[in-house]
């Protein structure tokens, strides 16, 4: 079943969109969680730095490490090492990935493991792909 694609960037939580040299691509996105209490708004937080994420329609305070444990990172992506294209999708939290912090997936083909840094951090690893950034994060 194909994955859901944002209308706009406003419903996401997280949103990239980047080149992986030397032949592949992502395309990741996590989607703002509906609020439990009043399900009629979408839950953000008031400030970046905030350690909580709040409804704007009812005014509901949810704990920053509770809100982000049911959150999943949605990829589209072209493999960098088997030209494979799929989906996949991973929690979100990053993870150690070549000694750096990112979002850690698999291609469905060749079962490499892909990673979605921050921006302008690069992988330690020799021989892996470089990341061309080009991406909206929060």
């Amino acid at each position: 079943m194909p994955l859901k694609q944002p209308n706009s960037v406003d419903e996401c939580l997280y949103f990239t969109r980047r080149k992986l040299v030397p032949k592949g691509g992502v395309m990741a996105w996590a989607f703002r969680k509906e609020c439990p209490a009043c399900r009629k708004g979408l839950m953000k937080k008031p400030k970046k730095t905030a350690t909580s994420y709040v409804c704007p329609a009812c005014g509901h305070e949810e704990p920053k490490a509770e809100h982000e444990a049911g959150i999943t990172v949605n990829v589209e992506y072209t493999c960098p090492f088997c030209g494979h294209s799929g989906e996949a999708t991973t929690e979100y939290k990053r993870k150690s990935w070549q000694g750096v912090k990112a979002y850690v997936f698999a291609c469905e083909s060749c079962k490499e493991k892909i990673g979605i840094t921050k921006k302008l951090k690069e992988p330690k690893k020799k021989g892996a792909p470089v990341v061309d950034d080009d991406d909206d994060d929060d």
